[in-house]
């Protein structure tokens, strides 16, 4: 972060709200040329600060309304454990988001299902078999208040 100036930050910023711009369109929003704009997007997908581009879909008007935040125990602690479940978690499209946290669970998911009836069915096929996995804890979501994927950063 500390490498990274106000024209680097401001092109993130922009990339966040709209990654459909045009170089051009980033550059005058953001107060460079073209050419510098575009070297410096260029170098933030190189160190990997920019990770990919994406669409925001919305996942009830593609049938799955129903989000579940799962909160999961591992039977056993150990490095080999933890990274067959990670990997996984990392192989099942229904979870979105996994953290590995330190509190009530090791790890808490969010899942998404078209209905009640898919989530007992990623429960019994994949969550219970998932590798050193005890019960599951789910709390149902009825309402997202909020759902971001961009990134507060700051000007300095």
């Amino acid at each position: 972060m500390d490498d990274l100036d106000r024209h680097d930050l401001l092109l993130l910023g922009e990339l966040q709200r709209d990654s459909r711009q045009t170089v051009q369109q980033l550059a005058a929003r953001i107060g460079l040329s073209s050419t510098p704009c575009w070297k410096r997007a260029k170098d933030l997908e190189a160190t990997g600060i920019v990770r990919g581009y994406t669409a925001l879909i919305d996942r009830r008007k593609v049938g799955l309304p129903l989000c579940v935040i799962a909160e999961v125990n591992l039977s056993r602690h150990s490095i080999d454990n933890a990274r067959r479940f990670e990997q996984a978690v990392s192989d099942c499209p229904q979870i979105v988001s996994c953290y590995s946290t330190a509190g009530e669970a090791d790890y808490v998911l969010k899942v998404l299902a078209k209905d009640i009836e898919g989530y007992e069915r990623f429960l019994h096929e994949i969550a219970f078999r998932l590798p050193g996995v005890t019960p599951v804890r789910s709390t149902f979501v009825l309402k997202e208040v909020k759902q971001e994927s961009r990134l507060p950063i700051e000007l300095p």
